[in-house]
């Protein structure tokens, strides 16, 4: 039996998308829209700021997630990033991964 190759992609295609799911929940999860969403600002940047400022920068990943776990001040005026360790280190990487490939 064939399988045509019209479901091969969609079948593809639908497990590509689990991931980007699973990061979108964990920013659910860890409560990062409390203060931020995707383009309107609230108490923090907002994602489409923060893609716009990292966009170019090899060493976003590292900053984002340093800035996730321990906190920070001054990058985006008076805005205070609490620290939020109850993040894990691998979930913060998830969360950044996600966020820069919006």
């Amino acid at each position: 039996m064939q399988i045509p190759l019209k479901w091969l992609v969609v079948a593809g295609l639908a497990g590509a998308a689990a991931p980007a799911q699973a990061d979108y929940d964990l920013v659910v999860k860890k409560n990062c829209l409390a203060c931020h969403s995707l383009d309107k600002r609230k108490y923090g940047p907002n994602f489409t700021e923060i893609l716009a400022k990292y966009a170019n920068d090899k060493t976003a990943t590292q900053k984002l997630v340093k800035k996730i776990r321990k906190g920070g001040t001054g990058v985006w005026g008076n805005d205070v990033m609490p620290p939020q360790p109850q993040v894990s280190e691998a979930e913060a990487k998830a969360i950044v991964k996600y966020l820069l490939s919006l």
